[in-house]
């Protein structure tokens, strides 16, 4: 009895040989010498004619050969022809003719020919139902035994052939998805570099600067604050630089060009913002000024932006259609940002604090901001979000 390994190592042996670019030439030469000698062995038992065994050599080949020399559909009809040919009018056929005969059904299947591998079992299945008792004759019980196994070897190579295409696919699919996902990581790598670039480094290099107007300008000021002061500049400038390399790394790494990099929007651009809005959803879109304009952080004009993007995205998303309107009120030390529509109401979703709806409140909560979202007065869906001037470090007051 074979070993559990001895029994792998077989079964791997003959992958390899299955797999390999000859295999099946081979395999039909082999069979069709032992074809020609399974007819002659019967030819001599049975005492039949030189001539009919000749005849029986011939078939014997025309049911194998055609493995080694055509391709898989010819050769499947090739086979096909030849073996009920010879069982119908010779009532003759080799066990090798059988092998082969399934072989090349089960190689068409694998090509995903369907139709050839539904046609091509059924004379089979006629000659066995026609045919005389099988337990009378030797090719009886083959015709009976290819009616059996001939469709299960067909429809066993259209699932391989199923199988494979599913393989496929799903490589294909996580192919496409790991693009999508290095796409959308490249993207948000750059526009981190641009907010690093527009809002952080503007904010330490106005530290060195006012560090070293400070020294020079500061009439009497001690040694120790000076040299304090200096060494606030230069830690500045080093951090500016670091920040510069690691913009250099991120915009490296998203790909990037100088030439694409544009400026993080502000108050300035929404109008352009609004345009864009209506041109994409057809509906009517509103800014609405009030109060006497303030100096505003870039920090905080971004965080203004980007909420009044999201909502006019959301507004486009849960409420096509929609007119929305979005108000700008200044006051002395804050910016007070409502962003309203006249639609449905809002969705499950936003109630219960979509992706949106959270990104609009991290961007607030980043420069000490609020922001409240829920069912307008009157109907429709309404955002809120109150902005300080000037954004303030976390516990500030």
């Amino acid at each position: 009895m074979l070993s559990v390994s001895s029994r792998d190592g077989w079964v791997d042996h003959g992958r390899r040989f299955a797999a390999a670019r000859h295999a099946t030439a081979v395999a039909g030469v082999v069979l069709g010498l032992s074809a020609v000698i399974e007819s002659l062995a019967r030819a001599a038992v049975n005492g039949v004619t030189v001539q009919f065994a000749l005849v029986l050599c011939l078939l014997a080949l025309t049911t194998t050969l055609p493995l080694a020399l055509l391709r898989p559909a010819g050769a499947a009809v090739a086979v096909s022809a030849a073996s009920v040919l010879s069982l119908s009018l010779f009532q003759s056929m080799t066990i090798s003719g059988v092998a082969v005969q399934l072989i090349a059904l089960y190689r068409l299947g694998c090509r995903g020919a369907r139709l050839w591998v539904a046609a091509l079992p059924v004379p089979f299945l006629a000659l066995a139902l026609a045919g005389p008792d099988p337990t009378g004759t030797e090719a009886a019980a083959l015709t009976v035994l290819l009616a059996s196994l001939a469709p299960a070897a067909a429809w066993a190579g259209i699932a391989h052939h199923a199988r494979h295409q599913a393989q496929v696919q799903s490589r294909a699919s996580q192919i496409i998805a790991g693009t999508l996902s290095e796409h959308s990581a490249r993207g948000e790598r750059a526009r981190i570099a641009r907010e690093l670039h527009d809002v952080v480094a503007h904010h330490i290099s106005m530290v060195a600067v006012q560090a070293e107007s400070a020294r020079l300008t500061t009439p009497g000021m001690p040694a120790a604050g000076a040299q304090r002061l200096s060494a606030i500049g230069d830690t500045a400038r080093a951090a500016l630089t670091e920040m510069r390399r690691l913009l250099g790394v991120l915009r490296e790494d998203a790909g990037t060009d100088a030439a694409v990099r544009q400026p993080q929007p502000g108050l300035r651009q929404l109008n352009d913002l609004l345009d864009e809005a209506r041109d994409a959803s057809g509906a009517g879109t509103r800014l609405i000024l009030s109060g006497p304009p303030i100096t505003l952080d870039p920090g905080v004009e971004l965080a203004a932006y980007r909420i009044a993007q999201e909502a006019l995205t959301n507004a486009r998303r849960h409420a096509p259609g929609a007119a929305v309107d979005v108000e700008v009120h200044y006051t002395d030390d804050a910016l007070r940002l409502r962003i309203r529509d006249n639609g449905p109401g809002p969705p499950s979703v936003v109630l219960a604090g979509g992706h949106g709806v959270t990104g609009m409140r991290e961007r607030a909560v980043a420069v000490a901001g609020e922001l409240h979202t829920g069912p307008a007065p009157g109907g429709g869906f309404l955002v809120e979000a109150t902005l300080p001037a000037q954004p303030r470090c976390a516990g500030d007051h």
